[in-house]
């Protein structure tokens, strides 16, 4: 009995030295709309992870440096790879799960930035289910999302209290049948397929009801009061409302 008490006691010291993973929303561009809470987070963390694609600038990175300086935390860079493959995803996911263990296991806190929410299409929640899995502490932070942020440039409400809203990946296979569900819609990420949204909204009468903005919050955002004028080239972070 007393060797259990001691290897439970073990364990709980054990977890007790483990360092936490932090999912940190950063908001959709603008530093400004980075949360107290966010901010406060990064500061108590040793470790800033920041996702990037290409080996580039992390936007994430560049969001956290507009509103706070970051020079004392160790940075480390989790390159993502823009693929639909599940094998080369899953392969990425569990490299940047041990890269973030390895201070995990040092007792650092490490904070995961993320664009816009972390529970909303962001890489956080695949590493985030490894690293639990590993049997460490995890915590997501909330942050502004980018269809929120976009309503608001727009000057538009999303809901009212009788109609739904619907969010929708651009690449979604169904997304023509997503748009007959009542009220508003919000196609995310729709860069690479907004000429066929837009060329399904037209055959469904719905285009004169559609505005996007791109980039939202960052000094080359772009706003399209109706997407008709949309050229289909304006980025990534282009986010439709129906």
């Amino acid at each position: 009995m007393e060797k259990e008490r001691e290897l439970c006691n073990y364990r709980l010291e054990q977890a007790k030295e483990k360092g936490i993973l932090f999912g940190v929303s950063t908001g959709p561009g603008d530093p400004e709309l980075m949360t107290v809470k966010g901010i406060k987070t990064i500061e108590k963390c040793d470790v800033i992870a920041a996702p990037r694609t290409h080996g580039k600038n992390s936007m994430a990175l560049d969001i956290v440096k507009g509103i706070m300086n970051v020079d004392s935390k160790k940075i480390i860079y989790l390159d993502f790879a823009m693929k639909k493959d599940d094998n080369v995803l899953d392969s990425t996911h569990r490299q940047h799960a041990d890269t973030i263990e390895e201070y995990l296991a040092q007792g650092k806190n490490v904070a995961m930035l993320n664009i816009g929410d972390a529970s909303l299409f962001g890489t956080f929640c695949y590493v985030r289910e490894l690293v639990e899995a590993d049997g460490y502490e995890t915590k997501t932070v909330a942050g502004v999302t980018s269809f929120c942020a976009v309503a608001a440039e727009l000057g538009r409400s999303l809901t009212t209290v009788d109609k739904p809203l619907t969010i929708i990946p651009g690449s979604y296979e169904y997304v023509e049948a997503a748009l007959d569900i009542p009220g508003t819609k919000v196609i995310m990420k729709s860069a690479s397929a907004t000429s066929e949204v837009k060329n399904i909204l037209e055959k469904k009468g719905m285009i004169d009801q559609a505005a996007m903005v791109a980039n939202c919050g960052l000094p080359n955002q772009i706003i399209v009061e109706n997407l008709r004028e949309s050229k289909g080239d304006e980025g990534y972070f282009a986010t439709i409302i129906v």
